[in-house]
């Protein structure tokens, strides 16, 4: 059905139509559900990457593996999830589906992820034995059988983890102890992924229940007729802010740092094609699939395109709420290259896949920049900075792991300075774990965590600030971390200024520092002190244009220095108390 169907054509082919209450009831209903999904899994998982970070995607399918609902989690990974859905029904076949049904999946050319994001697909049947969709969840496992906790170093796929193609962890309900005794013995935290795996087999049954009630109270063909109304609306949607583009073809251009293996850095090139409601974004213009681990698989690419638009089509919708369904995504066409960074074929390795995909989010914001750029922000950091930790007790030789993405600033817009310490868009609705926690739970103790001072873009509109985090170690302890976007600073609008770049470095007891990219496995001694400084957003029209009086306030609450003042806003004056 399209948004253009009338419903006497609706009437002719025998779906009903439903009211525009019902539909709305529905759709709330559904937002419900994931949500339900949510709260179990973060309510039973054992690895505070699951239930503080909220490194995960909870989502609801219909027959049809379309997406029908979403809680906030990681926006990257939603945009996967029909990949899995489909990809993993395929591998048990569809006809061998029941009742109760639980399947792992984790292949990450099908799933858009590294094997640690560990895939859980039920199937959802009414009691009459007619199958309603699917609840599945994606979440981050501390380990499972890679070469290293975490890796920047992979050189192909069997390197980073145990496989799991589409197996069937419960049939008919029935635990398949086999499959469970595999993915125990195939991690280094065993307690941590068993835990983890009930818990998302916990939330793919609570999402599965909430699905069948809604169903069972409105009937199974006022409830499909509300999701194609649903679906329509959600398209339309998407279609008006695309029609707002000017008709055209809009390039982007992007660097990553470099691949983890082999040297240099790495240019690649985005194209965006607007013809009236419909827009293509070309991926077959960038670099043959890399040595290292940074290619993106199709899944996630396709993720990271419809997360920058969908986003930026959300946020000119004075209506919208920011729930994602399949609609939102029709108007999206991805085309890319087989064997490229953007569409890796087997073995490429793909670990830290993400790290293009966040940057390419960015890179399709700066080419439509050329055409609506009131409707993009500046750059922003453009990475998360991930690190992960791990090392064993001093105490009792109990083997302990921990890991994070991490905040930073964002653009400025052509209305309001940019967000300060807030998670990429790629992991909008993540979190970092309280330093409280992190505390109780690792062997380190915080020595700075506040905003980096100066690390914004100047501008009209004013970048937002990064983060300054240094942890000291209590214990010897191994670090891998995936730093990208250390080269290149994030950029300007409509002659806004550049903004601070990443960096991090380990600075040991006797006062030398070494600087950090990329690097897989580090050992940190006890003593040392890990510096990581995030990066800021770039500003959004000409410094010179923004009021002395919002100047003098960055001053006064600490976000800039007088002497930065000083040096980007040539018309400020002098110190606030001068005046």
């Amino acid at each position: 059905m399209t948004i253009a169907e009338q419903p006497s054509e609706r009437r002719a082919s025998g779906m009903p139509t439903p009211d525009p209450i019902t539909t709305e009831v529905i759709r709330h209903s559904l937002h419900s559900a994931a949500e339900q999904m949510k709260q179990a899994l973060i309510r039973t998982a054992f690895s505070p990457i699951i239930y503080d970070v909220l490194d995960f995607a909870v989502a609801l399918y219909d027959h049809e593996k379309r997406l029908l609902s979403q809680a906030p989690g990681l926006p990257n990974f939603l945009g996967t999830m029909g990949f899995c859905v489909e990809a993993a029904v395929e591998a048990v076949g569809e006809e061998t589906l029941e009742p109760g049904d639980v399947i792992l999946y984790n292949y990450p050319y099908l799933s858009g992820s590294h094997q640690e994001d560990m895939s859980v697909v039920s199937p959802i049947f009414l009691e009459s034995g007619e199958l309603v969709g699917y609840a599945a969840i994606k979440a981050h496992w501390l380990d499972i059988g890679a070469k290293d906790y975490y890796a920047t170093d992979t050189v192909d796929y069997l390197q980073e983890g145990t496989v799991f193609p589409g197996v069937k962890l419960y049939r008919a309900g029935e635990l398949n102890i086999d499959i469970q005794r595999m993915v125990v013995a195939n991690s280094r935290v065993p307690k941590a992924v068993a835990g983890d795996l009930n818990a998302e087999v916990s939330g793919v049954h609570a999402g599965a229940a909430a699905l069948v009630r809604i169903v069972e109270r409105h009937g199974l063909a006022v409830f499909r007729a509300a999701v194609e109304e649903m679906y329509g609306r959600g398209e339309a949607s998407v279609r008006s802010f695309i029609a707002s583009i000017p008709d055209g073809r809009y390039v982007g251009h992007g660097e990553m740092d470099g691949d983890g293996v082999s040297d240099g850095t790495i240019p690649f090139e985005i194209t965006v094609e607007v013809e009236g409601s419909d827009i293509r974004v070309d991926y077959r213009a960038a670099p043959d699939e890399r040595p290292g681990p940074v290619n993106s698989p199709l899944p996630s690419t396709v993720s990271a395109t419809r997360v920058a638009i969908a986003m930026l089509a959300s946020a000119a919708d004075p209506e919208g709420d920011g729930h994602f369904h399949e609609g939102h995504f029709r108007p999206i066409e991805v085309l890319t290259r087989p064997g490229s960074l953007f569409h890796p074929l087997p073995p490429a390795p793909c670990f830290v896949y993400y790290l293009p995909d966040y940057q390419a989010i960015e890179v399709i914001f700066r080419a439509l920049a050329a055409a609506v750029p009131e409707a993009v922000p500046a750059g922003s950091g453009g990475d998360v900075t991930t690190l992960i930790w791990w090392g064993k007790r001093e105490e009792t030789g109990e083997v302990w792991s921990d890991g994070s993405g991490n905040p930073l600033g964002h653009g400025a817009t052509a209305v309001d300075d940019g967000p300060s310490a807030l998670m990429h868009y790629g992991e909008a609705s993540t979190r970092t774990t309280p330093v409280e926690v992190w505390e109780a739970k690792n062997p380190w103790l915080f020595e700075t965590l506040e905003l980096r001072q100066d690390s914004c873009g100047a501008g009209r509109h004013r970048g937002g600030l990064g983060l300054n985090m240094f942890i000291e170690m209590l214990e010897d302890c191994y670090l891998t971390c995936a730093f990208e976007r250390t080269a290149n600073s994030p950029w300007g609008l409509m002659g806004g200024g550049e903004a601070a770049p990443n960096t991090g470095a380990i600075r040991y007891a006797d006062g030398t520092r070494a600087p950090l990219t990329k690097v897989t496995a580090l050992r940190v001694p006890k003593g040392a002190t890990f510096e990581l400084s995030t990066g800021g957003g770039g500003g959004y029209g000409p410094p010179a244009e923004r009021p002395i009086e919002e100047i003098d306030s960055d001053v006064r609450e600490g976000y800039i220095t007088p002497g930065y003042a000083h040096e980007r806003y040539l018309h400020w004056p002098g110190e606030p108390s001068e005046r």
